[in-house]
C-alpha cells in the first residue's frame, strides 16, 4: 500500500514497483518506487530543474528517484484521500479483492486560468498582462494519484483525464475557477502494464474511476481549506495576484 512522507518541504508518495504517468516536468511514463511534490521558495527562478529536484530529494533524505511536481504551496497544506475500490478487470470474473486508491493534493489559486470569462474579460485580461505587477508566491494545483493494482496502458492514461475532470469540477464549485496556469498531475499503478490481469477500464463509471474521483475531490477540498484558512480565495482573475483568461476563439467548421 502506498504511503506519504514529508520532509524539508518535499512530499514523497512512496509506492514500490509503480508505473507512473506524469504530466509534469520531464514527465511521461516512468517506472519508479516513488513520486514527489516539492515546494519552491518565494522568488524561485531556477531553470536546471532535474538538478534542482535531485538536490531537494537529497536534502530531504529521499534516495528513491521518481517523477516530481513543483509548487509554491507549502506542504503543510497537503491533504490525502484514500478509498478501497472493488477490483474489476473488465473480464467475466468481475469480483475479487479490493484495490487501494490514494490521492494527494496541494492547492493554491493565486494564478487562476479562466476559459469562459464574463463581461469583464477585457479588464481581467489587462490585469493579467500587467508587466509591472509583482511576482508573489505562485499557486498551483498538483494532484498525485496511486492505484495499488496493475492498469492497462490505456487505463493508466485515462486516469489523467479522470483526475483532471475531478479537479476542474471541484475547483469550479469551490473557487469559481477550473484550474490555474500551472496545474499538473501524476498517476501511477502498482506493477507493470504487461501484467497478466491488469484493470482495463478506469472511466468515471468504473470502481477505480469512481474512487479516484472521490479521493481527488475530497483531498482537494481539504487542501483548499487548509491553504485558505486565514486568507481569501480570489473572486475573479482581476482580483487574483496573477492569472490568465482565454479570450481567443477557434475557427469552427463541419468536417
Amino acid at each position: 500500500m502506498a504511503d506519504v512522507r514529508i520532509r524539508e518541504e518535499v512530499l514523497q508518495l512512496i509506492a514500490p514497483d509503480t508505473s507512473w504517468l506524469s504530466a509534469g516536468w520531464n514527465g511521461g511514463r516512468i517506472r519508479a518506487d516513488a513520486a514527489y511534490n516539492c515546494t519552491v521558495p518565494e522568488g524561485w527562478e531556477r531553470t536546471d530543474l532535474d538538478e534542482y529536484i535531485a538536490d531537494r530529494r537529497a536534502d530531504a533524505g529521499f534516495e528513491k528517484e521518481g517523477p516530481a511536481l513543483l509548487t509554491g504551496v507549502e506542504m503543510r497544506h497537503a491533504r490525502c484521500g484514500r478509498l478501497a475500490a472493488e477490483r474489476d478487470t473488465g473480464e467475466t470474473d468481475r469480483g475479487g479483492d479490493s484495490v487501494d486508491v490514494l490521492a494527494v493534493a496541494t492547492a493554491g489559486v493565486s494564478n487562476p486560468a479562466v476559459l469562459c470569462p464574463g463581461a469583464d474579460a477585457d479588464a481581467e485580461q489587462e490585469h493579467t498582462q500587467d508587466s509591472d505587477a509583482g511576482h508573489p508566491e505562485p499557486g498551483t494545483v498538483n494532484v498525485l494519484v496511486h492505484v495499488d493494482h496493475p492498469l492497462a496502458a490505456g487505463a493508466l492514461a485515462n486516469l489523467i483525464a479522470v483526475v483532471a475532470e475531478a479537479k476542474a469540477a471541484t475547483l469550479l464549485r469551490e473557487t469559481g475557477f477550473p484550474g490555474t496556469t500551472t496545474d499538473a498531475v501524476i498517476v501511477g499503478a502498482t506493477g507493470g502494464m504487461e501484467s497478466d490481469e491488469p484493470i482495463r477500464f478506469t472511466g468515471s463509471g468504473t470502481p477505480i474511476g469512481a474512487a479516484v474521483r472521490a479521493c481527488v475531490r475530497d483531498a482537494l477540498r481539504a487542501s483548499l481549506t487548509a491553504r485558505y484558512d486565514e486568507t481569501s480565495i480570489p473572486e475573479t482573475v482581476e482580483r487574483a495576484e496573477y492569472g490568465a483568461v482565454t479570450t481567443r476563439s477557434a475557427n469552427v467548421f463541419r468536417p
